[in-house]
Parts: C-alpha cells; sequence; structure tokens
C-alpha cells in the first residue's frame, strides 16, 4: 500500500450509508482537486458493497459535469458491512489491489467510518469524510446534509401551522434523528414547535399532555409538536419500529413513536390530533447552498490530505476552518447541546 514515501496515483471514493443532499458535491471536488494534483479517480459504486463486488467506475471531469446543484449520489449506496465475514474482507482487499487503488476517500457517517477507521488501522490510507442529516459525528461542527434536511423540516413544520391552526387540531411531526435530536431540535426552534422531543431526553407523555392542555387553556387553539424517530417515553424500552428487520450494522428501521404520541395525546386530552412522518423527504432533493459549500470544501481537504500522506483522518469544521482529526476520534456520537434544548424550552 501507498505511504508517504511512494507516488499516490489513484484515489478511489465511495459513498456509503443513507443518501442525503450535498454528496455529489463532494464526489465533484474529489475529482476536480485530484486532476490539479494529476491523480486518477476511480468511483466505487454502491458504498463498501462496490469494493467487495469490484463494481467500479473512473471519475473524470466530464463524470462530475453538472452533479453540483443535484441530491443523491452518483456513485450509489448502501449499508453494506464488508467486515461482516472474513470472505467479504479478503474480496475488498483483492479488489483494491486489483483496480490500484492508492487510497480511499469514505464519505459516511458512523458505520460507513467504522469501516474506515478498521482500513488504516490494516495500513490501507483512507480520508474521511463526515455525512449524515443527523449532524451527530463527534470532532465536527456540522455535517454536510445537516442543513437541507432541517431546512425541509423548519418548512414542513411552517406549513402544519396554517393547517393546525385553521382546524384547532395539534400536530405531531416526526422527524429523522435515531440517537441525536439535531434535526428535531434546530428545526423546531426555527419552526416555533410548541414541544421538542429528542433521543437524549426520555418524556413523560402525562407532562408533555399537561403542557398542551395549559397552553390551550391559555387560548391557544393549536400545537405543533416535534418528536425525533429515536424518542422514548420513561416507561418505554425500547425505540418503536416498523420492522423487526435489522441492517448489516444491527440497525433496526425506526418509526411509530409520532402516532403513538398522536393517539396518546388525543386519548388523554381529547384534541383531535394528526400526525405527520416525515420520512426520506428529510434527505431527498437539491442541497442548501450552505451544504454546497461545506461539501466542496470537505472533498477538497480530503485530497489534500491524501496527498501530504495524512492518512487515518476526517476532515472536519472546526469554528470556520475545515481541519482534519483522527477517525478514532470522529465515529463516537455527538448528542444536542443540553443548554441549547433548554432554550427551546423557553418558547413552549
Amino acid at each position: 500500500m501507498v505511504n508517504k514515501t511512494d507516488p499516490l496515483k489513484t484515489i478511489g471514493i465511495l459513498t456509503g450509508g443513507g443518501d442525503c443532499p450535498g454528496l455529489n458535491a463532494v464526489i465533484r471536488a474529489v475529482v476536480k482537486t485530484s486532476n490539479l494534483y494529476g491523480y486518477s479517480v476511480i468511483g466505487i459504486r454502491n458504498g463498501w458493497k462496490g469494493i467487495v463486488e469490484g463494481d467500479v467506475e473512473p471519475l473524470t471531469e466530464f463524470s462530475v459535469t453538472g452533479i453540483l446543484p443535484k441530491g443523491g449520489t452518483i456513485l450509489g449506496t448502501s449499508r453494506t458491512n464488508p467486515l461482516k465475514s472474513e470472505e467479504h474482507t479478503q474480496q475488498m482487499l483483492t479488489n483494491i489491489k486489483k483496480f490500484g487503488i492508492d487510497a480511499i476517500v469514505a464519505v459516511g457517517g458512523d458505520d460507513t467510518l467504522s469501516v474506515a477507521t478498521r482500513l488504516h488501522q490494516m495500513n490501507i490510507p483512507v480520508v474521511g469524510i463526515p455525512k449524515t442529516i443527523d449532524n451527530d459525528l463527534s470532532g465536527t461542527d456540522y455535517t454536510f446534509g445537516f442543513d437541507t434536511a432541517v431546512s425541509i423540516v423548519t418548512d414542513a413544520i411552517d406549513r402544519l401551522h396554517t393547517t393546525a391552526e385553521s382546524h384547532h387540531r395539534i400536530m405531531v411531526l416526526e422527524v429523522m434523528g435515531r440517537h441525536a435530536g439535531w434535526i428535531a431540535t434546530m428545526a423546531g426552534i426555527a419552526g416555533g414547535a410548541d414541544q421538542i422531543l429528542i433521543p437524549e431526553v426520555p418524556f413523560d407523555i402525562e407532562d408533555i399532555c399537561e403542557g398542551l392542555r395549559m397552553r390551550r387553556e391559555r387560548g391557544k387553539k393549536f400545537s405543533i409538536v416535534v418528536i425525533a424517530e429515536g424518542a422514548k417515553p420513561k416507561d418505554m424500552a425500547g425505540f418503536a419500529t416498523t420492522s423487526s428487520k435489522v441492517d448489516e450494522f444491527g440497525h433496526e428501521q425506526l418509526g411509530g413513536i409520532g402516532h403513538l404520541l398522536g393517539r396518546a395525546i388525543e386519548e388523554r386530552i381529547g384534541s383531535e390530533t394528526r400526525v405527520t412522518v416525515l420520512g426520506h423527504v428529510q434527505r431527498g432533493g437539491t442541497p442548501t447552498a450552505h451544504d454546497r459549500v461545506l461539501a466542496t470544501r470537505y472533498g477538497v481537504k480530503a485530497v489534500e490530505q491524501l496527498h501530504e500522506g495524512k492518512f487515518g483522518v476526517m476532515v472536519a469544521l472546526q469554528g470556520d476552518k475545515i481541519i482534519s482529526i483522527p477517525l478514532s476520534d470522529a465515529i463516537t456520537q455527538k448528542k444536542v447541546d443540553p443548554d441549547l434544548y433548554e432554550m427551546a424550552r423557553i418558547f413552549y
């Protein structure tokens, strides 16, 4: 494998885990920056699955023309875990050598980057780029895709406000957030939600209903409740799920907490309650300007790190600077700042 004294010729890039707006901006930045240094780029299709199966394609300037504003990823993605079996691990290593890949840029969340961390430990040059709409990776102020998701959820809250007010209803909006409630918190603040429920703070259904009841007694005839999919009542042992299936990293498919809460509210206080589950709408469509710029900066910095022989790192935003941190420091989960959450409660 390449090291600081060996020439770097070919960079492989993959996008793993859930798709999100800004992935194509990263791919474009990696290709264009690599060309400046004289490196060729191989696109690995469908995340780690592509390197296991040998499904790759060369990426050129032409390949990335016009992709900056597009959502999703031109490379495709998957939640494949190449370390799940010794056979897949060996296939991956064989194909890295077969296609002459000297280093890998892995774009993803904690699962994708946990694999990247293991590859680094196996002396494969790798640089990670943080991608998750949940904004729950440590070491970086923001992940790209998050700003777009918050904008989409805020727009949904704005739209629910008008129909809630017209019909004097309580609206429950379930948003993404398995272990961290960044989307719910930020969008809830921006959209003026009347209750925000997140995984970090187990909630008491009676307390929630009492708050909504008091709001109605003050003359407020409608309410908006934003709840993260991973939020749980204090007396609930596990997540609300829509299926018993798990992915290759052992994650359950969450969903249903919004409907559970909606039924509880209606039963306890008698107000007509409607539930909206945004689901994958949050991660679709064109990225915001903020996410396009952030993703571009990440892509450029990742190639610069490889050019400088700095492997086993993840590029990150701290303040207004793009820096790099060890991959091992990045794959721990970043929870919602308690002070930020408490501030949101001022407006309940």
